[in-house]
């Protein structure tokens, strides 16, 4: 196995260091770079936010969120400790006038690399890059790390990267897609570009259709003042699966350097066929769901959830027909659903490959179905080719579909470490291959917006769907009308 280099010392300084992200996410990933011998010892946590808490207050608080996302089997306690003492807490207001940040400055080391790690919401970007370009916080070696959604349109996306741009530059920007980061992603362009097998087939002539599903089972888990503002689209669709949809439908990059390989997920996106107002009604469907269950569970609709009384225009399930205008992709569709509260939390990408143009083999011996690519990101991320087989024995010949499967776990016989561990030392080291560059953002929000502004001239709601199931039957609909069914029924 090649060696695990570590990388240079440096502080990461984590805004919104008492939320969610940061207690679920970036602590637990930070743990087990530092269990692997990654995170120099040298190296601290930094954690600001508002709440009056002093270093130990934090460090309590982020033991309790490594006993509860860090695996059990993971957990030495001798490591944890040694872990925990290298976090550090500043109390502070980063968007009021009289934050102190002359003590923040005396805590951080001149001569190390900056992370500031904005785990806060987007509209916060712009005022606390500039209090840290204000206050001499940035040097040379400094990075930031800005969460998605940036924006929530063209407009805003523009503002944000605009202000962010006054203070670092793009190459210590690093907005994270932590998609990109997932071991399976990063066996996409090993899949196409180091196998000729998949890259020459990798064509109109031969792919009927992609499918990208981004399933989840929860609602809005506490979320609901930032997910009514946002739904589906912006959540994940503009985002995760589009870049997703970028690293299937890319052109072979001329070199894995950042910028060329950004260079081609940026003309997909520019490829992609704009959806004029018209056209948007058959082509998109958007859900939310009421009451139902999950794993047999009871569990309430969205509104519930919201704690509204008032119906809500906001969806939680996006399905959608796009295309890719390139000789390659001509005439192939990508069908695109992600949601919550539906009956199975999977990602996958599915790959259907035309079928045979002639059968020589009588109807009644075989099950028939096309050959399959299924990349799954999770869980158990893998990747599943279903190929036609002769039935063992005698008696006739006999077809049917078998599944050549990969379990990266399995076959490597180690533990992947989490999207967010990868892109945390990306960062540090300032590799920013698997980060959105800004005309990437830009671009997605170009084709996502029309769709939006669609929607919100229609007079209709979200289509109800009850929670346990895959969407409403429009879903079903946009798919079947092309005769093409969602892989979901086809297990």
């Amino acid at each position: 196995m090649p060696k695990i280099i570590p990388v240079a010392i440096f502080d990461c300084v984590v805004f919104g260091a008492t939320g969610d992200l940061t207690l679920r996410k970036l602590l637990p990933a930070l743990y087990y770079r530092f269990r692997d011998g990654q995170m120099p010892s040298e190296s601290r946590v930094i954690g600001a936010a508002r709440s009056h808490l002093n270093d130990e207050d934090f460090r309590a608080r982020a033991a309790k969120a490594l006993e509860q996302h860090v695996a059990p089997a993971d957990q030495d306690p001798e490591t944890m400790q040694r872990f925990l003492a290298q976090l550090r807490y500043v109390a502070i207001d980063a968007t009021a006038p009289d934050a102190d940040w002359g003590g923040f400055k005396a805590v951080l080391d001149e001569d190390r690399v900056r992370v500031f790690y904005l785990a806060t919401s987007p509209d916060l970007y712009g005022p606390v890059c500039k209090a840290l370009g204000t206050n001499g916080l940035v040097t040379e070696l400094s990075r930031v790390v800005l969460e998605k959604p940036i924006g929530h349109d063209v407009a805003s996306a523009h503002a944000i990267i605009g202000d962010v741009a006054k203070v670092f530059t793009e190459a210590q920007t690093f907005r994270i897609d932590h998609y990109l980061g997932k071991e399976t992603v990063q066996n996409l362009m090993a899949l196409r570009f180091a196998n000729t097998i998949f890259e020459r087939l990798w064509t109109a002539d031969v792919i009927d259709h992609v499918q990208i599903t981004v399933a989840e089972t929860v609602g809005l888990e506490g979320r609901g003042g930032y997910y009514d503002k946002s739904g589906a689209m912006r959540d994940m669709l503009q985002n995760h699966m589009l870049q997703l949809l970028c690293l299937i439908a890319m052109e072979p990059p001329v070199s894995l350097d950042a910028d060329r390989v950004r260079d081609e997920k940026l003309k997909v996106l520019r490829a992609l066929k704009p959806m004029e107002p018209h056209e948007v009604a058959g082509l998109t469907v958007r859900g939310q769901y009421t009451r139902g269950a999950i794993d047999g569970k009871p569990v309430p609709g969205y509104l519930a959830d919201l704690g509204a009384d008032e119906p809500s225009g906001t969806e939680s399930f996006v399905a959608l027909k796009a295309e890719v205008r390139t000789w390659r992709w001509a005439g192939v569709p990508f069908y695109l659903r992600t949601g919550k509260r539906l009956p199975s939390k999977v990602s996958e990408i599915v790959i259907q490959f035309r079928a045979p143009p002639f059968s020589i083999f009588p109807p009644e011996s075989a099950e028939w179905r096309p050959n399959t690519l299924i990349i799954r990101l999770q869980p158990e991320e893998g990747m599943r080719l279903e190929m036609m087989t002769k039935d063992p024995g005698p008696g006739g010949l006999r077809l049917s579909p078998t599944g050549l499967d990969i379990s990266f776990e399995k076959t490597f016989g180690k533990r992947f470490p989490d999207a967010y561990e990868r892109l945390l030392m990306d960062t540090v080291r300032g590799n920013p291959t698997l980060f959105m560059r800004h005309d990437e953002v830009e671009a997605a929000w170009a084709w996502v917006e029309p769709i939006l502004e669609a929607w919100a001239a229609r007079p209709d709601h979200p289509r109800p769907y009850s929670a346990g199931t895959w969407g409403p039957t429009a879903a079903v609909a946009l798919i079947e009308r092309d005769g093409r069914t969602w892989h979901e029924e086809m297990i």
